[in-house]
């Protein structure tokens, strides 16, 4: 439709068609190995923090021991950061990423 200077309107792309905001889309919380931490203790962060079962919190531990980092937790940015601000306030190394960078096992 062209306006009375012969602009042309553009119709608003629909909402639903759009690409969800990146705040929308789920981060992960990476734990990377360090030179200072024992195993026994990183397991025993995953155990108390999270809660994971004591399979689980080691099958994590050996996956940061042997491939440098593993997915410990994904969901909301804001919940990454606060378990990512928890893994350092145990002394680990950890940083929040979007859930689709690759970034290691769950």
């Amino acid at each position: 439709m062209a306006d009375q200077e012969g602009a042309t309107a553009v119709a608003e792309p629909d909402a639903l068609s759009a690409p969800a905001p990146a705040r929308d889309l789920p981060w992960t919380t990476l734990v990377l190995n360090d030179p200072v931490n024992l195993m026994s203790y990183v397991e025993f962060v995953f155990r108390e923090y999270f809660g994971y079962p004591r399979a689980k919190a080691r099958k994590l531990m050996l996956e940061v021991h042997e491939r440098g980092r593993s997915r410990v937790s994904t969901g909301t940015r804001e919940q990454m950061e606060t378990d990512v601000q928890a893994m350092h306030s145990y002394g680990l190394w950890a940083e929040c990423r979007p859930a689709d960078d690759g970034g290691g096992q769950t």
